[in-house]
């Protein structure tokens, strides 16, 4: 898990991002703010989208390793998630991030938060296709992009 900067009007806002051991995207979030409950939002969309990881592996950020104290503390003893705070072991998100700043540094920022979420929506849905990760909307992607072409 990670996050990184967007500029929102001038301002920057954060995407948060998850991604599992083999580079498939877990789920995104798009807030105004960095901080612990910014981060538990971010864990509990994922954790309810999804299963309950075992280890999550994150940067030397305070407001992550407080938002998952937090949820060590609502989820049984057996259940517990492991943390890890080690530098090269969160590169394949640290790298994912580049198809998403790739896409949005031509437009040098976005003027409202709800066309930034919108597009950056796109982006990950668009990536979790070429990623194969969503085979459905895989088939309907290439189905439009022979009738475009």
């Amino acid at each position: 898990m990670d996050e990184t900067y967007i500029k929102l009007n001038g301002k920057w806002v954060y995407l948060y991002r998850a991604l599992d051991s083999l580079g498939n995207t877990v789920d995104f979030l798009l807030c105004a703010r960095r901080d612990k409950s910014a981060a538990l939002a971010f864990f509990r969309k994922a954790f309810r989208e999804n299963d309950l990881p075992e280890k999550v592996v994150i940067d030397k950020s305070g407001s992550n390793t407080a938002a998952l104290d937090d949820l060590n503390r609502e989820i049984s003893e057996d259940r517990r998630i492991m943390v890890f705070q080690i530098k090269y072991l969160n590169n394949i998100v640290e790298q994912d991030h580049r198809f998403i700043k790739k896409r949005i540094r031509p437009m040098l920022g976005f003027k409202s938060f709800h066309s930034a979420k919108i597009t950056i929506t796109g982006i990950e849905n668009i990536r979790m296709i070429q990623k194969r990760q969503i085979i459905g909307l895989m088939i309907t992607f290439l189905l439009l992009r022979t009738l475009l072409c």
